[in-house]
């Protein structure tokens, strides 16, 4: 890696770190708000695929070596980027029933 390219991946880690606190600033702000929180989620989620189309995959390598490094790298520095989506189960755990008092419950009898 040459300097300007180290100097590059420098700027590039400081811009995210930056990016990352305002996101985390923004969750925080409306903690306890599930619909600005969704809509959060959403948003990223879209500028996740946005980015993945739009720029990532036009810029795939298109010889077998220029691959090879991605994926070297990529196995180096954590994988492929994925979003997670919370599974229904995982929510519907939140939701309690409510509890229904001894004297109130209907006997079948």
């Amino acid at each position: 890696m040459n300097p300007d390219e180290n100097l590059d991946s420098r700027q590039l880690q400081v811009e995210l770190q930056a990016i990352t606190g305002k996101i985390v600033s923004l969750a925080n702000s409306h903690q306890g708000d599930v619909k600005a929180l969704l809509a959060l989620l959403r948003a990223l989620e879209h500028s996740h695929r946005e980015i993945r189309e739009n720029f990532f995959q036009p810029s795939l390598p298109d010889n077998r070596q220029a691959l090879y490094g991605l994926l070297k790298d990529m196995e180096e520095a954590g994988g492929w980027p994925y979003i997670e989506r919370m599974k229904l189960r995982s929510l519907l755990s939140n939701f309690l029933e409510p509890e229904v008092p001894n004297g109130d419950q209907k006997s079948d009898d």
